[in-house]
C-alpha cells in the first residue's frame, strides 16, 4: 500500500533545482516515486509505507540545499500532571502523520508542534491529544491565547481548591478517629461501647467513599486511559495505590472472613489522607506555577488595551486589535503608547526603560520612532502606526520569551530518558514488593504487602522530575527579560554558561560606534581645509561610522562638500570617487598598498596614533599621498566594568576588529583584553571565531546582530547587542535589549545560576526516588523495624514537587553582579524633564 504526500519546497529557481530535489527525494529510504513542480513549488512523494515519518524527506531537501515548508503551532494542553504526561502527549503528537517535531512543557502547559501544513492541522492534533487522555485549550471568539490560558489556570486553581476543601473536611474526622482518639482512652472506650468496631469502621467507610470517588475521581479520569494504553503516569500510580487501600478496606469491613485471621484491617484513612495530601501538593504547585510566570505577566501587562485613533476626522477609542498600519494615533500625557509608530507632531519625553533598560526618558519629536508599551511623559504625541499586532517590538519580545520558556535545553534529555521507563519500573517494584511481603511477611504479610505496595506507588510519582527543568527555565528566562536579556531558546541559556571565551566586535560594541575626527596632517603641497573638503565629499556617500565622523568634522568647520561621481566603496579597504575631476581615494594602509603608494614615511606617525587608540587612515589624490587622518571611537561607558566582571567570572575576553594592529592593541590595553584579532575583514570574522574554537574553547561572540551575522552563527553562542528596537535577529541566540555591555556578565551569571538551579532540582528529583523507593518497599524493616506509611509517602511526594518549585522560584531573587544602568535620583530626573 502506497501513500502520496505533498511538500512545499522553497529556494528552487530553475529546472536543475527541480532535478536536484527529485534526485534527493528518490534517494531517501522508503520513497517509491518523487515528482517536483517548479511552478507550484511543491513536491509529490509516494511512500512505500503509509504513515511513515516525513522527517527524512525534509532532511533530504535541506541537504540538497533547499527548504521544506513547515509550520509551527503553539497549543495549550490541559490535564497534564507529571513528566509521564509530557512524554505521553509528545508521543501522541509525534504520531500524527505530517508532524516532524513536538515538544511539550509541563510548567507552561504548552506544546510546540512543527508539521507539514498539507498533512496535519489542529483537528488532528486535538484528536491525538484527547485519545491520549488530555485536551487542548480552546480560546473563545475574541479571546487571545494568553487570556484563555490565564482563565484556564484560574479555573484549575479554583477546582483544586474546591476538591481539596472537600477532601480535607471529610479526611480530618478520619485522622481524628484513628490517630487522636486512641490518645484519649475515656472517649475512645465510650465511642467503642456505643458504636462497636464495625460501627467505627463503617463511619470511616462513609467518610472515605466520597473522597475516593469525589476529589479522587480526577486520578481515575486521567490515570485509567494511560494505564489501559500501557503508558502509566502519576495519576495511574495514585489510582492504583489508593484503590488498593480503599478496596482492601472495603473487603476487610464487609467480608472479613476471606482474609487470614488478624489481617482484616481497614485503611480508609490512608486512601483519604493520600488523596488530600496529593491534592494539597497539586494546589501548591498551581500557585507556584503562577508565581513562576510573573515575568511573563509583567510583559503582557505592558501592552495597552485600547488606542485613540483618528479616522475620517473622528477620534475613536478602539481596542488594540482593531488598530491597523497607517492609523493616526493620539497619545496623551502619562498614557501607554499602544503600538509602534513614527511621530507626526508633538514633543514629549517617553520612558523606554522596558525596552532599552535606560532609566532616562527619551525626547520624541516629529520623525522620531515610538515603541508600543512605553510610557509617554508630560507632552502629547500624534503618530502614525507602523507596526501592529505580532509585528510590534513588545510582541516580538513576548514571543521570544514564550519560545525560550517552552523549549527544552540539552540538560532535560537525561530526565526525559529516565521518565520514559520510570513509571513501568515503579509498577514492577510495587508488584515485587507486594509478592515479597506476601510470601515472607508471616501472618500479617498481606497487610504489610498492601501498605508497602501503596507506599511505593505513591512515593514514586514523577512530578518533581517533570517540573525540575521547565520551571527553572521559565523563571530564569523571565528574570532575564526583566534585566533586558532575551534568550531565544532554552538551550541558549545552557550554552552561555558553558562558554570559556567571550569574543567581541569593537565598533558599536566595545566602543560607542560614533567615531570623531581627531587628527588630519596634510602632506607637503596640500592644505588642511582643502583636503578635509575632498575626503568629506567622498565619505559623504558612505554609511560607515568613520565616514560620518569625517563629514561631521567638515560641517563643523563650515566646509561644503563638492559633488562626487563614480563613487565606489571597497569593503575592508576604503572608498574612492571623482571630485571636481580629481580621483580621491581614502582608506586603511592596506588600501594604499593596493594602490602602490608608499606610506612608510608616515609609519612613525601612524604608530603613535595607533598607540593612542586612534585609527589612522590615509588620503590619496590623483595617485599622490595627500594626508594621514586619525579617527577615534570613544570607549562605551560600562565596557571596562563589563570586561572586569567577565574576568572575575573566569572568562577570557577577545576582540575581533578590522582596525590596524596598533590601534587594536591600544584599545586592548585600555580595556584589559586578553586576546586581540586585528585587521580582520568583515567576511573574516566567522573565521576568526573558528580560530578561537580550534583550541577547544567554547566561544560566545558579541556583535550588533546585522554586520556580524556570520560570526554570530559560527560561535557556540551568539549575543546580539543593540538598541532593543530590532529584536528579531535570527542569527543571535541571546539578545541584549540595550547597548550596555554590562548586560553580558549579568546574562552569563544568570545563565550559571539557572543551570545550577536545574542541576539541583534534577539531583533532588532523582535522589528522592532512589533513596525513598527502597524505604517505601520496606528495606529498613529487617534492620530497624521501620516502615514508611502511605500517608507519609504522599506528604513526601508532595514536598518533593514543592521543593523543586520553590527552589526554582529562588531565581526571582537573582541580583545582577553589576548594575546595568544606575538610575538617577528622582529630583535630578524630574529636574531634567522640567528643564526640557
Amino acid at each position: 500500500m502506497n501513500e502520496a504526500i505533498e511538500l512545499g519546497v522553497q529556494g528552487m529557481t530553475c529546472a536543475s533545482c527541480v532535478t536536484r530535489v527529485e534526485r534527493a527525494l528518490k534517494a531517501t529510504p522508503g520513497v517509491k516515486t518523487a515528482s517536483v513542480n517548479l511552478a507550484t513549488e511543491r513536491a509529490t512523494v509516494t511512500l512505500e509505507n503509509p504513515g511513515a515519518d516525513p522527517a527524512p524527506l525534509i532532511d533530504s531537501i535541506r541537504e540538497a540545499g533547499y527548504q521544506a515548508v513547515t509550520t509551527n503551532l503553539e497549543l495549550g494542553v490541559t490535564g497534564m500532571t507529571c513528566a509521564s504526561c509530557v512524554t505521553r502527549v509528545e508521543r501522541a503528537l509525534r504520531g500524527v502523520p505530517g508532524v516532524t517535531a513536538a515538544s511539550v512543557n509541563l510548567a507552561t502547559e504548552r506544546a510546540s508542534v512543527t508539521y507539514l501544513p498539507g498533512m496535519a492541522g489542529l483537528p488532528a492534533f486535538k484528536a491525538a491529544v484527547q485519545e491520549a487522555g488530555y485536551d487542548l485549550l480552546d480560546a473563545t471568539p475574541g479571546q487571545d491565547r494568553s487570556d484563555a490560558e490565564r482563565d484556564a489556570r484560574a479555573q484549575t486553581l479554583a477546582t483544586l481548591r474546591r476538591e481539596l476543601t472537600l477532601a480535607a473536611v471529610l479526611t480530618t474526622p478520619m485522622v481524628l478517629l484513628v490517630m487522636v482518639l486512641p490518645l484519649i482512652p475515656a472517649l475512645n472506650d465510650a465511642l467503642m461501647g456505643l458504636l462497636g468496631v464495625f460501627g467505627m469502621q463503617f463511619i470511616m467507610f462513609l467518610l472515605a467513599t466520597p473522597v475516593q470517588f469525589g476529589p479522587g475521581r480526577r486520578f481515575y479520569r486521567l490515570g485509567w486511559p494511560a494505564l489501559r494504553s500501557r503508558d502509566p503516569n502519576m495519576n495511574s500510580l495514585v489510582m492504583i495505590g489508593t484503590s488498593a487501600a480503599y478496596g482492601y478496606s472495603v473487603l476487610a469491613l464487609f467480608a472479613p472472613q476471606i482474609f487470614p485471621k488478624g489481617t482484616a484491617q481497614t485503611y480508609f484513612e490512608a486512601s483519604g489522607v493520600v488523596i488530600s495530601l496529593i491534592l494539597l501538593g497539586k494546589y501548591l504547585e498551581a500557585v507556584a506555577k503562577g508565581r513562576a510566570s510573573d515575568a511573563m505577566k509583567k510583559l503582557l501587562g505592558l501592552q495597552a488595551k485600547t488606542a485613540r485613533v483618528t479616522r475620517g476626522g473622528l477620534e475613536l477609542e478602539l481596542t488594540i486589535e482593531q488598530v491597523v498600519v497607517g492609523d493616526e494615533i493620539l497619545v496623551r500625557p502619562g498614557e501607554k503608547v499602544p503600538v509602534d509608530g513614527a511621530v507626526l507632531s508633538g514633543s514629549s519625553y517617553v520612558d523606554e526603560s522596558m525596552i532599552s533598560g535606560e532609566p532616562i526618558p527619551v525626547l520624541k519629536t516629529e520623525g522620531g520612532e515610538v515603541v508600543g508599551g512605553t510610557i509617554n511623559g508630560s507632552g502629547a504625541l500624534r503618530f502614525r502606526a507602523t507596526k501592529v499586532g505580532a509585528d510590534t517590538v513588545l510582541a516580538q519580545i513576548i514571543k521570544l520569551v514564550e519560545t525560550a520558556q517552552g523549549s527544552k535545553p540539552p540538560i532535560q534529555g537525561l530526565a526525559d530518558k529516565v521518565v520514559a521507563v520510570f513509571t513501568p519500573i515503579v509498577l514492577g517494584i510495587a508488584l515485587l514488593t507486594f509478592i515479597v511481603w506476601l510470601v515472607f511477611g508471616g501472618p500479617t504479610g498481606l497487610a504489610f504487602a498492601l501498605i508497602n505496595m501503596v507506599a511505593v506507588l505513591i512515593i514514586a510519582c514523577p512530578c518533581a522530575m517533570g517540573l525540575a527543568t521547565p520551571v527553572s527555565i521559565m523563571v530564569g528566562t523571565g528574570k532575564a527579560a526583566e534585566m533586558g536579556v532575551l534568550f531565544r531558546k532554552g538551550d541558549a541559556l545552557e550554552a552561555l554558561q558553558d562558554a570559556t571565551v567571550i569574543a567581541m566586535d569593537k565598533t558599536g560594541t566595545l566602543t560607542k560606534g560614533k567615531p570623531e575626527l581627531t587628527d588630519l596632517d596634510p602632506a607637503p603641497g596640500f592644505e588642511r581645509d582643502a583636503v578635509l573638503a575632498l575626503v568629506a565629499a567622498v565619505e559623504a556617500q558612505s554609511e560607515h561610522p568613520v565616514a560620518r565622523a569625517i563629514v561631521s568634522a567638515a560641517a563643523e568647520r563650515g566646509l561644503s562638500a563638492p559633488a562626487v561621481t563614480d563613487f565606489e566603496a571597497i569593503p575592508g579597504f576604503g572608498v574612492q570617487g571623482n571630485v571636481k575631476g580629481q580621483l580621491v581615494q581614502a582608506g586603511a594602509d592596506r588600501f594604499m598598498t593596493r594602490l602602490n603608494l608608499d606610506v612608510s614615511g608616515l609609519a612613525a606617525q601612524a604608530t603613535r596614533l595607533g598607540d593612542e587608540g586612534k585609527s589612522p587612515l590615509y588620503l590619496a589624490v590623483d595617485g599622490r599621498l595627500a594626508a594621514i587622518i586619525a579617527v577615534a571611537d570613544p570607549i562605551k561607558e560600562g565596557s571596562r566594568e563589563a570586561i572586569a566582571a567577565l574576568h572575575r567570572l573566569g572568562l577570557r575576553v577577545a576582540m575581533i576588529t578590522g582596525d590596524n594592529r596598533h590601534t587594536a592593541q591600544a584599545i586592548a590595553r585600555q580595556l584589559g583584553l586578553d586576546t586581540v584579532l586585528a585587521e580582520v575583514l568583515p567576511d573574516g570574522k566567522a573565521k576568526a571565531v573558528q580560530d578561537l574554537q580550534a583550541g577547544g574553547a567554547r566561544v560566545a561572540f558579541v556583535g550588533d546582530g546585522i554586520n556580524d551575522a556570520p560570526a554570530l552563527a559560527q560561535a557556540n553562542v551568539g549575543v546580539a547587542i543593540g538598541t532593543g528596537t530590532d529584536v528579531a535577529i535570527e542569527t543571535a541566540d541571546v539578545i541584549l535589549m540595550s547597548g550596555d555591555l554590562r548586560g553580558i556578565p549579568n546574562a552569563f551569571a544568570l545563565s550559571r545560576a539557572t543551570i545550577r538551579n536545574i542541576r539541583l532540582n534534577l539531583f533532588w528529583a532523582f535522589a528522592y526516588n532512589i533513596l525513598l523507593i527502597p524505604v517505601a518497599a520496606g528495606a529498613l524493616y529487617p534492620p530497624a523495624h521501620l516502615l514508611l506509611s502511605p500517608i507519609l509517602a504522599a506528604a513526601a511526594m508532595g514536598f518533593s514537587s514543592i521543593f523543586v518549585l520553590t527552589n526554582a522560584l529562588r531565581l526571582r531573587r537573582f541580583r545582577a553582579p553589576i548594575p546595568t544602568h544606575p538610575a538617577p535620583s528622582a529630583p535630578q530626573a524630574h529636574g531634567a524633564a522640567a528643564a526640557a
